[in-house]
């Protein structure tokens, strides 16, 4: 019997970075009037009907696209008397700002190391024969 030295398994943090919570996130952000509406909460707090102002839609419906940004872990809602205020909530923002990152750097690395291979193919070539490749 021959032993195969096992090689240690690829771990990937970014798979690791709770695909559910990801997916609720993208899903929040892939709306218009949510991105909107959390780009008032980085200016402070409002309330819903603050958040809803700017937009032609009813309270009820504000409130549809404010509890996707809630359930999405991107803002906080807190009710004082018969008021509900809003403020933001950047952790899971943060996450997926990571995951991104994560994908700029990775396809960043790899256009770097093509850039180096194509300018290290154009040095090769002789002036001579033009750049051909044709002999």
């Amino acid at each position: 019997m021959v032993d195969i030295p096992r090689q240690p398994a690829i771990f990937n943090n970014m798979v690791e970075l709770s695909a559910s919570h990801l997916d609720t996130v993208f899903h929040a952000l892939g709306d218009a009037t949510r991105r909107t509406m959390l780009r008032d909460l980085s200016r402070g707090e409002r309330t819903v009907s603050q958040l809803a102002q700017p937009f032609d839609i009813s309270l009820a419906a504000a409130s549809k696209h404010i509890k996707a940004l809630e359930n999405a872990g991107l803002i906080r809602r807190e009710v004082r008397g018969r008021i509900h205020v809003c403020r933001l909530a950047p952790e899971r923002l943060a996450e997926a700002h990571e995951w991104l990152d994560f994908y700029r750097r990775f396809w960043g690395n790899r256009l770097d190391i093509l850039e180096q291979m194509l300018r290290e193919e154009d040095q090769g070539k002789s002036p001579a024969d033009g750049g051909n490749d044709n002999g």
